[in-house]
């Protein structure tokens, strides 16, 4: 690690690989022959058309998206899809099933309501969003247009893992995955849209990408603007308007980083093997809490705290001052939270951990 950077626990916009910014350093000038910076190329020149081709490829090749599946890249963020997706996909019945796992599937029910009915099949509020709830499958409807999830809860902490994905049958199952998307390996065939924001693992924001199946796509309601309608999009390989080109540079260097790591598989070991030395510690601390029921637990976002909102706020300066930055917890909860992204060191987790365990031996 650069000697002046920072640790950065931020969860979004988070840390990005070294190797990346220091690729895009040496290219920010001149990218390849072209004798311009890719923010100042046309995204309709051959150079950034074999940019974007690229991020598509390696997105199939990793996340192996099979060919009845359209990949976007798009603007808005995933609060824009929050509304893109009833628009589009409230094809026949105009209801939705929801599962509330936090504050962000709160924002898409809230979205969905605008233009018809989301159901709230269950709900963890009661516990502060600490679990995922144990789902039913005879209680799902079948007079939806799709389900809905938040595959990982950056602010509380929770996921639902590959093996515990909701079977809705004939029912597409559509997936937030902005904070652990291409974190660990996730069987695409069960999900009929994916989004993500791309400020956690993927690049910089600006960039939202999504992976939608063939058949739900030039089907949205008469009323939806010409830019919110998907087949808009792929009708026009995402360059309906301009994209936002650097963050998709910077996305494409991502993915290759990834792929240099052993792919999805070989980040999914670090991630895993970086959480378990965290929630090792946490478990063993007699200070030191984590919030979220072990069978539940983020592979990405690990929240925590003393119980003591003095000690929180003195463990966060204190940390601050030795270059673990942004490890505050999100103001709806506080506390502490350490968002160990795909970029994330596993040297900055075990620093992390040391600071914790010097901590606790002075407050004790």
């Amino acid at each position: 690690m650069t000697q002046d950077r920072v640790f950065n626990f931020s969860a979004g916009p988070s840390v990005l690989p070294e190797e990346v910014l220091l690729k895009a350093s040496n290219e920010m000038l001149s990218y390849g022959n072209s004798g311009m910076s890719v923010m100042e190329m046309s995204h309709r020149s051959k150079d950034f058309l074999s940019i974007i081709e690229s991020a598509e490829s390696h997105m199939r090749s990793l996340m192996k998206i099979p060919d009845n599946y359209k990949v976007l890249f798009l603007q808005g963020g995933a609060s824009l899809q929050f509304s893109m997706i009833p628009m589009n996909l409230f094809i026949k019945h105009k209801k939705a099933d929801f599962i509330d796992t936090g504050a962000w599937s709160t924002k898409a029910i809230k979205e969905a309501k605008i233009y018809g009915e989301a159901n709230v099949l269950a709900t963890s509020k009661e516990q502060v969003y600490s679990y995922i709830p144990k789902l039913d499958s005879s209680s799902f409807s079948n007079d939806v247009d799709y389900f809905h999830i938040t595959v990982n809860n950056t602010i509380y902490g929770t996921r639902y893992t590959p093996e515990n994905i909701p079977n809705t049958g004939s029912i597409p199952l559509v997936a937030d995955m902005s904070s652990n998307i291409l974190s660990e390996a996730y069987d695409i065939n069960k999900f009929s849209l994916i989004y993500a924001g791309a400020q956690k693992n993927i690049g910089p924001a600006g960039l939202t990408v999504v992976i939608i199946k063939d058949d739900l796509i030039g089907k949205a309601m008469d009323s939806t603007p010409t830019i919110l309608d998907y087949k808009t999009h792929v009708d026009n390989d995402s360059l309906y308007n301009t994209p936002p080109c650097y963050s998709i540079y910077i996305c494409k260097l991502v993915l290759e980083w990834i792929l240099g790591q052993g792919g999805v598989k070989g980040i999914e070991q670090i991630n895993k093997y970086k959480s378990n030395l965290l929630y090792s510690y946490l478990d063993e601390s007699n200070l030191f809490k984590g919030t979220v029921v072990k069978e539940d637990r983020s592979l990405m976002n690990i929240p925590f705290i003393t119980g003591n909102d003095e000690l929180d706020a003195l463990f966060i300066k204190e940390a601050t001052s030795k270059g673990f930055v942004n490890l505050k917890g999100h103001r709806s909860v506080g506390g502490m939270r350490a968002s160990i992204y795909n970029a994330m060191p596993v040297d900055g987790v075990q620093k992390l951990i040391a600071l914790m365990k010097e901590f606790e031996v002075n407050h004790k």
